[in-house]
């Protein structure tokens, strides 16, 4: 059902730039639905960068301090009482709980006090409000978790596309970068995730860095400043030199990076959600036995391998191969 008189919305969602990209199609439908509506993100602190390069989707960010059970960051204990107040006071008409399963994020939502309470919940868990939850969809791919979400609100069929908007400041900081590279001409590697449990072995990127390299494309490795070690790691395994853009660039230049490049090899992270929204091919190795939730929903553009499954290299290449109009040799 469609609710009316909604003129301020929250949205609870603090996790990482993969996450949040996967949301977005939700909350476009949301702003589409509710056109004078304000929507408020409770999000971690990097997502003002978020907030920013979707000025039309969100109005404000209000930055969470963290809660006990959330892993994503340290909670600030002294500061929650401050950020409750700060929320409710604000008489929200429509909070969303898009945070997972509600066992925990529930009830932190419900103190919010908002006029009404959407979201997921789990049975014989806590749900503020059966007719505006949904029971967590476990075993979809994420993006068509929060779309049924938004069905249940009435909002209709919407479509699944990402985005990620680049900015006239990401194509300077991307020409400032000054990287050799022609448009179409390389493939991008990028060996980091967050947690080493999602990182394909430094050997494995270099063994396709090499490959693309001997099929006449260059090869751009990136990463960020925490990345540096394993970026290392695959350079020194390499036969041929690749370009290093790890630590060197800003997000909205590693996003014109990859928009411009032939293809991406990833792990499941954000740059391949990043690739997803850019329509830039790419390779996506799953190593958290969730490609079903993960992986880019454009098969034709995009392969996701589950290397809980295979381990074979020549499969990455033939895909990679598979994908590329040059036709790579394996």
């Amino acid at each position: 059902m469609k609710l009316t008189g909604i003129k301020k919305i929250v949205v609870f969602r603090a996790l990482q730039i993969g996450d949040m990209l996967c949301s977005i199609p939700a909350i476009r439908a949301l702003k589409q639905a509710y056109p004078d509506a304000q929507i408020t993100l409770v999000g971690l602190p990097w997502a003002k960068m978020l907030i920013e390069r979707f000025p039309a989707y969100f109005d404000s960010l209000i930055t969470f301090p963290g809660y006990p059970g959330f892993p994503e960051q340290p909670v600030n204990r002294a500061a929650f009482p401050d950020f409750l107040k700060l929320i409710q006071q604000q008489q929200f008409d429509l909070a969303l709980q898009m945070q997972g399963s509600g066992i925990i994020s529930n009830p932190l939502v419900d103190l919010f006090g908002a006029n009404n309470i959407a979201g997921f919940y789990t049975p014989d868990n806590y749900c503020p409000d059966k007719d505006l939850f949904i029971e967590y969809p476990s075993n979809i791919h994420e993006v068509r978790r929060h779309l049924q979400l938004i069905k249940k609100l009435g909002l209709g069929d919407v479509s699944p596309d990402l985005e990620f908007p680049i900015t006239e400041k990401d194509k300077e900081d991307f020409a400032k970068a000054a990287l050799p590279v022609n448009e179409k001409e390389y493939v991008i590697l990028h060996p980091g995730a967050r947690g080493a449990n999602r990182q394909w072995a430094p050997a494995n990127f270099a063994a396709i860095g090499d490959f693309c390299f001997e099929n006449g494309l260059k090869v751009v490795i990136t990463g960020t400043q925490d990345e540096l070690d394993i970026v290392q790691s695959v350079i020194q395994l390499m036969k041929h030199k690749p370009i290093n853009a790890a630590g060197k660039t800003s997000l909205g230049a590693v996003a014109v990076l990859i928009k411009n490049a032939a293809a991406l090899v990833s792990n499941c992270t954000g740059v391949s959600h990043i690739a997803a929204a850019l329509k830039t091919k790419s390779i996506v190795i799953s190593l958290d036995g969730e490609p079903f939730r993960w992986g880019p929903l454009n098969k034709q553009l995009h392969k996701t391998i589950d290397w809980t499954v295979t381990t074979n290299l020549d499969l990455v290449k033939e895909a990679l191969g598979g994908l590329l109009l040059n036709g790579l040799k394996v």
